[in-house]
């Protein structure tokens, strides 16, 4: 009763589970962040997933609401849904209310609980100076992170970027077992020089899950989140994907 619906087409919904899933949190200290949150607008209908490491928003500009909405969906409930929807373009009407969503396509119902807890405010961990800008190729990028995060540390997985005009140098090293890595590559850069850390796992992952052929990677300071945004692509689509730094050693 009191439902409310939208329809989006099943591969927008697969593309925007796809997105964001891989971002959800499994601490069940945190509830509301074992889920994905759906924002629903006239203007957008955006999904957001973080475990306060990582963070995605999802945003489509061709899917909106009649009225502003915003409710938390589980992440087993998103698995199985991904996993049910067909891959055409099969239009998947989704209805909620206080407690639960529907989904409904083809001789398909699909109901799951919502969350019911507060989501964080995660436009206000987003950062909106960001001077220094890495262009560089997705794949490219990828590869040699995969590489170089083989000899990271086990527990931290840290990787360090160092940016030189024209060129990203890729290091980590794991002082326990004395291995270490480095790569260079050519990149597109604006900015002030920097060096700065991060989890390798959870850049691959994101890297993982963009398609773009080249992507930007917006920093402002080496203790600042980074925003790994994709170039080109889908005009209804806007991916933002935000990662925390860790600490770098000083002696290195």
């Amino acid at each position: 009763e009191n439902a409310s619906s939208v329809n989006l087409t099943a591969s927008v919904l697969a593309e925007a589970i796809n997105k964001t899933i891989f971002a959800v949190s499994n601490d069940e200290l945190r509830p509301a962040m074992t889920g994905v949150y759906c924002q629903l607008s006239s203007q957008h209908f955006t999904f957001v997933a973080t475990d306060a490491h990582k963070l995605v928003r999802y945003r489509r500009l061709d899917a909106k609401a009649a009225s502003t909405t915003a409710f938390i969906l589980p992440k087993k409930a998103l698995t199985l849904l991904k996993s049910a929807l067909p891959v055409d373009d099969v239009n998947v009407a989704i209805e909620y209310n206080n407690t639960s969503a529907f989904f409904k396509f083809g001789n398909i119902n699909l109901v799951c609980r919502l969350i019911d807890e507060r989501y964080p405010d995660y436009e206000a961990v987003i950062p909106v100076n960001n001077p220094n800008k890495l262009h560089i190729d997705r794949l490219a990028f990828l590869g040699s992170l995969s590489r170089v995060a083989i000899y990271a540390n086990k527990t931290t997985h840290q990787v360090r970027l160092k940016i030189t005009g024209s060129e990203l140098h890729i290091s980590s090293e794991d002082i326990d077992f004395a291995n270490e890595a480095h790569e260079r590559l050519n990149c597109q850069y604006e900015g002030e020089d920097i060096e700065i850390g991060f989890n390798a796992r959870f850049l691959i992952e994101m890297l993982k899950n963009l398609s773009s052929e080249e992507v930007v990677l917006e920093m402002s300071t080496p203790n600042r989140a980074g925003l790994l945004l994709p170039q080109g692509g889908d005009e209804n689509e806007d991916v933002l994907m935000l990662v925390m730094p860790v600490m770098l050693n000083s002696y290195a």
